[in-house]
């Protein structure tokens, strides 16, 4: 614990998270970033729609399970309500990415919904349009439910 006045960027203090097997960082280089990048994800078509978010893909010789998100004035007029739905977006995608499979890239779309559903439906949403959009196999599947407690 800090003292008063201590600064937190002092090297005595760690508040790096603790460390797993599995690599739960979203680093720049696993984002989608570029406009293009989304037009191109939006052109091609491939979507599937769930209760809080709806998932699109982008196939490609470059796509490594990057991720991208989006949360519309549909979500909430009110910016810090729409960023808390891209936060809750970006934290169930980076807890569920090292269970994901594929050469595709991911653009998450939040609804309305997701800002007051629970954590548990927010994670079972997206394993459930993972697994319909066949980026996540039967073993994975099990493996993440039962991590995350959703059995």
């Amino acid at each position: 614990m800090p003292k008063p006045r201590q600064r937190e960027s002092d090297r005595s203090i760690d508040s790096s998270p603790p460390t797993s097997g599995l690599d739960r960082s979203l680093p720049r280089r696993l984002r989608l970033v570029r406009s293009s990048l989304f037009a191109e994800t939006f052109a091609l078509n491939r979507k599937w729609v769930g209760r809080t978010m709806v998932l699109w893909l982008r196939p490609g010789e470059d796509a490594a399970l990057r991720l991208g998100v989006i949360t519309s004035k549909k979500v909430h007029l009110r910016a810090n309500r729409r960023n808390f739905a891209r936060r809750r977006l970006r934290e169930a995608y980076r807890r569920l990415r090292p269970y994901f499979r594929g050469d595709v890239d991911v653009l998450l779309v939040g609804r309305r919904t997701i800002l007051d559903a629970d954590w548990a439906s927010i994670l079972d949403d997206l394993l459930a349009l993972a697994s319909k959009a066949g980026i996540i196999d039967a073993a994975n599947l099990a493996e993440a439910r039962k991590e995350h407690g959703l059995d």
